[in-house]
């Protein structure tokens, strides 16, 4: 009995080189897209919670205030005043002498150690930072809508800090930090 197979050619199966090559192509811009996406994302997070970080302060900075008549002093960028005459450090608790506690925690950059800068004579406060999107509404911007930031502020070692907040009675803009283009 003849094999009536033997005479049909084999049938290929599976998927051609080049068809793997576009399914390929596909799915990396898919992943480009996403993760270009997803590190903005990341990005506008951080800084809503640099943002959120500054708010925080100040309403600490206003309790301080109404308990002693005056802002804590700046010096170097830090507030000055914790635990009676001492630097308060980033990323521990903000308190004073009679350990009313302030801050349990004084908030740092989400990003990295860097911390923020904050300015006072103890008449008003400015709090600055650095914010990673350049794009933010919140950054002031030049007639060439090119982003400004505050001379005189270092928010992590040598970069100059683009967004900050200030009391009542000042502007961030005002005092030592001038806007000026960076």
């Amino acid at each position: 009995m003849l094999n009536k197979n033997l005479n049909k050619p084999k049938c290929q199966e599976g998927f051609t080189l080049i068809e793997l090559l576009v399914v390929m192509v596909i799915i990396a811009i898919i992943a480009t897209i996403g993760i270009g996406s997803f590190q903005s994302s990341q990005i506008k997070a951080r800084d809503a919670n640099r943002k959120s970080d500054l708010q925080q302060i100040g309403r600490a900075l206003e309790a301080y205030y109404n308990d002693k008549g005056q802002y804590p002093t700046g010096v170097g960028g830090d507030i000055y005043g914790c635990s009676g005459e001492a630097l308060c450090d980033w990323g521990e608790e903000f308190k004073d002498e009679n350990d009313t506690i302030y801050m349990v925690v004084l908030p740092t950059d989400p990003r990295s150690a860097k911390n923020y800068y904050y300015e006072s004579d103890g008449t008003y406060y400015q709090i600055y930072t650095k914010l990673e999107n350049d794009l933010d509404r919140d950054i002031n911007k030049n007639g060439s809508n090119e982003s400004l930031g505050y001379s005189g502020t270092t928010c992590d070692g040598i970069v100059i800090c683009n967004y900050g907040i200030s009391s009542s009675n000042i502007t961030p803009s005002d005092g030592g930090a001038t806007l000026i283009t960076y």
